[in-house]
């Protein structure tokens, strides 16, 4: 068991963090106050590979595994949680399409999608199912040789100036079995976005109402087979749970390193207040609680690429750990600049803004806890403890 990173890692961590302090630290402040989607910030990530990275290598991707993804999104996240944010959900769409996907929907969508020339939304949350995904409603009739589509997805982030949406579709019975994953252009005739919603943080992606209303696409969009729509949700949210867990690691680490700096600097009472045992504790706490969640999610990493039986677990662990440390982390650094904080000028209330929606997002950490009661009381359980 060797927890160090091997030389590829750290090349790619390297290259992520050059990237992230070039491309998104120095933006990441006007891209929130200005409500701006970096496009062409975008573009740049996928020419180093960021738009496929867990996409298999036969569609474009780097077929690069969880864990290493998960190191370079830590990364990226240091510079704009945000734009990271949207990576990884464009990552996971992208990766539904290449997996799945017939070899025409591959070749239509991978190579563009792979190099961030064109960028992809994912589809589940409707306003009437949430967190129960199995009761979503948003129909696919087939008719001839095209399904119709129609019902609305909320809460879609990237909604109108993405290319292409993965949407979860009900082309059956009632409950899991029923739901089906489709490909829809996201200019597609009857495809309709709702106003950019006004959201306390991730202001750098906008977030929209998509409403499909009489919609046809071929058949030959559909993911795999009629039926398998929710098997692929549940995987795709697997890995985006330790996305998310990933994004709110690197915020949290930004920020501890914002303070750290800010206390060595500022100076009360005639000394630095790092000075200050009270305030080196507190320092002591956030670091070890920031390590123990990205070990945790490194875990579950390594847990989704080894096929783990009881990877779902680890992943909903690590989530619900790393985004509720992730925020405790970023609420303390903010305390501990005390006025400057809770000001614009320093990124410490963005970063508080941006990680408190890992909370609610990939499931709520209430959904997570859950997850978790389940498996340990399932007799059928793996050892997870």
């Amino acid at each position: 068991m060797d927890f160090n990173l091997n030389e590829d890692q750290k090349a790619f961590v390297d290259l992520a963090k050059q990237f992230s302090d070039a491309e998104l630290l120095p933006n990441a402040a006007k891209w929130d106050a200005e409500h701006i989607f970096p496009k062409d910030t975008l573009k740049k990530a996928g020419e180093l590979g960021f738009c496929g990275l867990y996409s298999p290598e036969d569609a474009g991707g780097m077929g690069l595994s969880r864990l290493d993804s998960s190191l370079i999104f830590e990364q990226l996240a240091m510079g704009c949680t945000a734009t990271t944010a949207m990576l990884t959900i464009h990552n996971m769409a992208t990766w539904m399409i290449a997996t799945w996907g017939t070899e025409s929907i591959k070749e239509t969508w991978c190579p563009s999608l792979v190099m961030g020339e064109q960028l992809a939304s994912y589809c589940l949350t409707e306003p009437g199912a949430g967190s129960d995904a199995a009761s979503l409603k948003t129909s696919a009739k087939k008719d001839g040789d095209e399904y119709v589509i129609n019902g609305s997805k909320m809460f879609i982030s990237g909604a109108g100036e993405t290319d292409v949406l993965v949407v979860m579709v009900r082309t059956g019975e009632a409950g899991p079995k029923g739901i089906s994953a489709v490909v829809v252009p996201a200019n597609a005739d009857g495809v309709i976005y709702g106003k950019a919603e006004e959201k306390m943080g991730w202001n750098a992606q906008p977030t929209r109402l998509v409403t499909f209303d009489n919609v046809r696409i071929p058949v030959e969009n559909l993911l795999g087979k009629e039926g398998q729509g929710f098997t692929f949700a549940m995987k795709g949210l697997d890995g985006g749970r330790v996305n998310i867990a990933t994004c709110s690691i690197g915020t949290a680490q930004q920020a501890l390193d914002t303070a750290m700096n800010y206390m060595k600097e500022r100076s009360q009472f005639g000394k630095p207040i790092a000075a200050f045992q009270a305030l080196q504790f507190k320092l002591a706490d956030m670091a070890t609680e920031l390590v123990a969640a990205r070990q945790m999610v490194r875990l579950a990493a390594f847990k989704l690429d080894s096929g783990d039986p009881e990877a779902a677990a680890y992943c909903a662990m690590a989530k619900r750990f790393a985004t509720d440390i992730g925020f405790q982390v970023c609420n303390e650094a903010l305390q501990l600049h005390g006025g400057y904080g809770y000001i614009k000028e320093y990124p410490l209330e963005r970063h508080f803004r941006d990680v408190r929606v890992h909370q609610i997002l990939e499931g709520t950490n209430e959904i997570m806890r859950l997850i978790i009661a389940r498996r340990l009381l399932d007799e059928s359980a793996g050892e997870i403890l």
